[in-house]
């Protein structure tokens, strides 16, 4: 019989003030004793006749029970709560207990937790593999286990079979951009109040496999036709090169017409549209926003459309050519990943924007 660590601490708990009060009755006379144990069992005969139901004892009280009941005469025993069977019952289980042995391991040795996460990280990040692809691409990392094990652990963990686990069947919108980023182009609008606290608007197109930045046009009043036509610009400034672009990334604005994405479709480029309200959907338009906000336009008072087209300028040559990213492994986007310079021997810092930003070159 199982027993566990509550129990067994409430049972030496009973135990020991059961003795406390056999130390207190030792302290007392014979007649007081007789007396007080003529009204126990008073009250326990009154007991019995109001109840009449069978008393639930816990498993320490039976112990206990059970082995203050050996120590009692035999012609005593057949008063007490429980009968003279039930007493020997709860002892043979005592003695069961006490001789009890685990049940030796059988089947399979357990699969390790660390084990377990290296199969569910390939089934996550791999959701095209199934379970036999699995078990091979394991064998080659030098674990060994079975097809069916696979199976059982990614249906525990919730995972169904390949070719797609989950309630999608597509790739998410994070891995879309990440394995199309060289194909994309995203365009947003940002605004700037200048002095005379009149609103400027922005348009923005990022390469996003580059980061590069192209500062198309800025206007206090953004129209479609003006979207659009800065829309040919960008082509004819990409040149060739537009033809390496499959999709242009935007959100849902009204300055987006037809004629808009007409100029992008004629060079086979298709249009992405975000979901209304989903920024996110937008995250590199959205980032470089934030990037000229924190770094120039927040630090620096614009006068004027003309001003304001002037330092953003600046700061799209600053970001392009001299402003590493994480994403490229800390190359600025014009830099060539390939060429490693050497540590230079006397360097020049190069303001911009009037100091506002430094840039640092070798003069050797």
């Amino acid at each position: 019989m199982a027993v566990s660590d509550p129990m067994a601490l409430r049972m030496l708990y009973l135990i020991f003030v059961r003795l406390l009060g056999l130390l207190l009755l030792l302290s007392r006379t014979d007649r007081a004793r007789d007396v007080e144990l003529l009204a126990l069992r008073h009250e326990v005969a009154v007991l019995r006749r109001q109840l009449g139901v069978r008393p639930r004892l816990t498993w320490p009280e039976r112990a206990l029970l059970a082995g203050l009941a050996r120590q009692l005469p035999s012609r005593l025993r057949q008063h007490r709560l429980v009968t003279p069977g039930t007493l020997l019952t709860w002892h043979r289980r005592l003695v069961r207990w006490k001789w009890r042995q685990k049940p030796a391991a059988t089947g399979r040795p357990p699969i390790s937790e660390k084990f377990t996460a290296l199969i569910l990280r390939l089934a996550r990040e791999n959701p095209t593999w199934g379970s036999t692809r699995i078990q091979g691409e394991l064998h080659r990392l030098g674990y060994r286990v079975g097809a069916s094990t696979i199976r059982r652990i990614l249906r525990s963990a919730g995972l169904g079979p390949a070719p797609r686990r989950g309630p999608n069947t597509g790739p998410t919108w994070a891995e879309f951009l990440r394995t199309q980023a060289s194909g994309i182009l995203a365009a947003d609008f940002f605004h700037i109040d200048t002095t005379a606290l009149t609103r400027l608007y922005a348009f923005t197109v990022m390469e996003v496999a580059t980061r590069t930045v192209h500062i198309l046009g800025v206007t206090t009043h953004p129209t479609a036709a003006w979207a659009t036509q800065l829309a040919r610009n960008l082509l004819a400034d990409l040149g060739d090169r537009s033809s390496g672009f499959r999709y242009l990334l935007r959100d849902r604005d009204s300055r987006y017409t037809q004629a808009f994405d007409a100029v992008f479709t004629s060079e086979n480029i298709e249009i992405l549209k975000t979901a209304p309200q989903a920024p996110k959907m937008n995250a590199h338009a959205e980032r470089f926003i934030r990037s000229v906000r924190a770094e120039c336009t927040d630090r620096v008072l614009i006068y004027n459309a003309q001003h304001a087209r002037h330092v953003l300028t600046e700061y799209a040559r600053h970001h392009n050519t001299g402003r590493p990213h994480r994403a490229l492994q800390l190359h600025a986007p014009a830099d060539d990943p390939k060429v490693i310079p050497f540590p230079a021997q006397r360097i020049h810092r190069h303001d911009v924007l009037g100091g506002l930003i430094h840039e640092y070159r070798d003069t050797a």
